[in-house]
């Protein structure tokens, strides 16, 4: 199969995988503005097939939690909610690939986010993706360890047997802070290292390392806006869950697009 992935100008100085992080550009909150407004823009270019893409998100999320309720692991159903989050960067690819081609003027029909298995830089796409997956499973089995540590003698008997003692004892309230404060510590991680990085190895096909060092770069070089960027997904993904996760199949595409775009501020073409 030919590989009908575009290649940019700047594509070919950058396939040598340079070991340094790439120039960022330091950026306002208008850009997150901008960039939020473009994602909506490309949502709605094509918006039936972006909700078929878009289901993975909420179906998964359902099942998760079906899956969770049904052995009556409560425990990990928040962690499980919140730390599907990390995968999005990742989950995302395909939206930025649709959005990589309508910047181009080129065919933007579902099939062609399926185009991103013929970039160059799709190796070292799954090798960051492995290690958000493994990002994730961490958390669960922190979080899981933390719940042991602190409430293992509560009986998991039904959903009240279980949030009773979480919010009425002093154990329950230092398992809420203490598993927020670690969460919050993955998730600045994450963020961190992959604000910019999954756009930039499909769009210019650097490794994993320099691809990782620019996104860090580009946090250094904008805490407060990055900081913002990063409370704008958390507000649209926490409204996106209400109800049942259902929101997510909008609140999910437009973040992807908006993130390509983001991207495209921060690092200079």
């Amino acid at each position: 199969m030919a590989d009908t992935h575009i290649h940019h100008p700047q594509m070919a100085a950058n396939d040598a995988a340079p070991t340094d992080a790439l120039p960022v550009s330091e950026i306002g909150i208008a850009d997150i503005k901008d960039a939020l407004r473009q994602g909506y823009s490309d949502f709605m270019a094509q918006p039936s097939h972006l909700l078929f893409i878009a289901l993975i998100y909420p179906i998964a999320g359902i099942l998760l939690a079906r899956l969770t309720v049904s052995y009556n692991i409560f425990p990990l159903l928040f962690p499980l909610a919140s730390g599907f989050a990390l995968l999005g960067p990742f989950a995302a690819i395909g939206l930025y690939e649709i959005s990589r081609r309508r910047e181009l003027g080129m065919d933007t029909s579902w099939k062609h986010a399926l185009d991103v298995l013929h970039s160059p830089g799709i190796g070292q796409i799954a090798l960051l993706g492995a290690l958000l997956t493994g990002a994730f499973l961490t958390w669960l089995f922190s979080a899981w360890i933390i719940y042991r540590w602190l409430m293992g003698d509560v009986p998991l008997d039904s959903f009240e047997s279980f949030a009773t003692p979480l919010l009425t004892t002093v154990n329950g309230w230092t398992l809420i802070i203490l598993g927020n404060a670690l969460g919050l510590l993955f998730a600045i991680v994450v963020f961190s290292i992959t604000v910019v990085s999954f756009p930039l190895m499909l769009d210019r096909h650097v490794d994993m390392a320099t691809a990782v060092r620019t996104s860090v770069a580009a946090v250094e070089k904008n805490p407060r806006v990055m900081m913002y960027w990063g409370l704008t997904i958390t507000a649209l993904l926490v409204l996106g869950s209400l109800p049942v996760l259902v929101g997510l199949i909008i609140v999910m595409p437009v973040l992807g697009h908006a993130s390509w775009h983001f991207y495209r501020k921060v690092v200079p073409q």
